[in-house]
């Protein structure tokens, strides 16, 4: 806020009536005041993502349309909870369990992190590499370098300021799948019928594939990556501190964190939902069902939908992919970064967080690396989402419990509706694991 506004006299009253997030004067303004959520719901969409949705509309038609409709309240709940945890105690999500928690449960979380993210980041290099090539020619594997190069450069030579703004830019690549929408046929009515209405088969193969778009859309790097940004967001001000220390403008705090984690997570599930329809009014309709990549989706896309629509669709993965990276490799660095009470942000410099920078570059890095190995990144794509919705049972647990410890969030323990949204989320996610190995 500027200097001498309401919100910097300390008026309650005063400061929600002034507040522009709540009054909406411009959509500029509101804009700005998007951030930690907007980024986190965009970075949801990102090669893995769209290789997981693509694979639901390839394989299933219109019928796992449904899945992004009840993940939204369940994807907004957690996410709520995560950023609440770090904006009420000024510590992201590693620090709280490592204070909480037995050591090895806090070590097997942030291993299990670690290797998910860098898994995740080889299959999203990989398939923007593959991305690029069809758009302009040439070698997957030196497109693969470059964007793996680039996205560590811009995350550790960037402020936090010019960093963020430059996130919340790459958000407007998600659009790139609505335009492909509109440039097929679609039968919307059909699109509506069996979303309500799926026909559903409990056949091994949906079961996994419910399980890699839950995966895909309730991912545990977006939770540490959430909490993070919240407690960068209150360092980059002079003058905040944690909510559990300094609850005087609480209610401004977190209803800036409600809209903005609601705008987030809103525009991830439309996107995905859009990306479903696109596949299965396109491969699915021809008899395609069997898309193992985002990059091969896209590349199925051109005799079917024209090139106009195959070109969005390669820009989409290139463009989210960019976004995605640097929120992989950074989630994983907060959280070893505050395991071993390193000193970490993306606000410090290389010099003064050699630990947290070490990480954002072995994970990059890492993943760069596997495309150069016997590991076949395009089919990891779609199984990192798998590992990701398995892996986030028990971390979703230990923040639910988290979150209504009145040690850890003092008054601001979640509500009882936030608290059972958050919970089904996490039983949810149990049950679709369990049958998944069971079917």
């Amino acid at each position: 806020m500027p200097p001498g506004s309401a919100w910097m006299r300390g008026n309650n009253k005063t400061t929600l009536a002034a507040t522009p997030i709540l009054t909406g004067r411009t959509g500029r303004r509101w804009f700005r005041r998007l951030g930690p959520g907007l980024i986190t719901g965009a970075a949801d969409d990102d090669p893995s993502g769209i290789a997981t949705y693509s694979q639901a509309g390839a394989q299933f038609g219109y019928q796992l349309g449904w899945t992004v409709v009840l993940t939204l309240p369940l994807m907004v709940a957690v996410q709520l909870i995560s950023a609440r945890i770090g904006r009420v105690t000024g510590k992201g999500l590693a620090a709280n369990i490592r204070e909480h928690f037995p050591v090895p449960v806090l070590y097997a979380i942030v291993v299990m992190l670690l290797v998910a993210n860098t898994i995740n980041i080889a299959a999203d290099i990989a398939a923007m590499g593959e991305s690029v090539r069809l758009v302009v020619g040439g070698s997957s594997h030196v497109y693969a370098v470059l964007v793996g190069v680039t996205c560590l450069m811009l995350e550790v030579f960037l402020t936090y300021r010019q960093y963020v703004r430059y996130l919340k830019w790459l958000t407007v690549a998600l659009f790139s799948y609505v335009a492909v929408v509109f440039a097929i046929d679609v039968p919307w009515l059909k699109v509506l019928t069996e979303s309500i209405w799926p026909r559903l088969a409990m056949s091994s193969g949906m079961l996994t594939v419910v399980v890699a778009v839950l995966g895909t859309t309730i991912s545990p790097y977006l939770f540490f990556w959430q909490a993070a940004q919240e407690v960068e967001e209150m360092k980059s001000s002079s003058i905040a501190r944690a909510l559990k220390t300094r609850p005087a403008h609480s209610r401004w705090h977190l209803d800036r964190i409600t809209i903005d984690t609601v705008t987030g997570m809103t525009l991830s599930n439309l996107i995905a939902f859009f990306i479903i329809v696109a596949t299965a009014a396109t491969l699915n309709r021809a008899g395609m069902t069997n898309i193992q990549s985002s990059a091969q989706a896209a590349e199925a896309l051109r005799p079917l939908a024209g090139q106009f629509a195959s070109l969005l669709f390669s820009m989409g993965i290139v463009g989210t992919g960019l976004l995605a990276v640097p929120v992989l490799a950074g989630s994983a660095a907060y959280a070893v970064a505050e395991s071993f009470r390193w000193k970490g942000g993306l606000d410090l410099e290389p010099r003064q967080a050699k630990g947290f920078y070490a990480i954002v570059a072995v994970a990059t890095l890492g993943g760069v690396a596997l495309n150069f190995t016997r590991i076949d990144p395009i089919q990891a794509l779609f199984w990192t989402a798998v590992i990701n919705g398995v892996i986030a049972v028990p971390i979703m647990a230990v923040m639910m419990t988290l979150a209504g410890k009145r040690k850890v969030m003092g008054p601001f323990i979640v509500n009882r509706g936030v608290k059972l949204l958050g919970w089904a989320a996490t039983a949810i996610m149990a049950v679709a694991v369990a049958a998944m190995l069971l079917v």
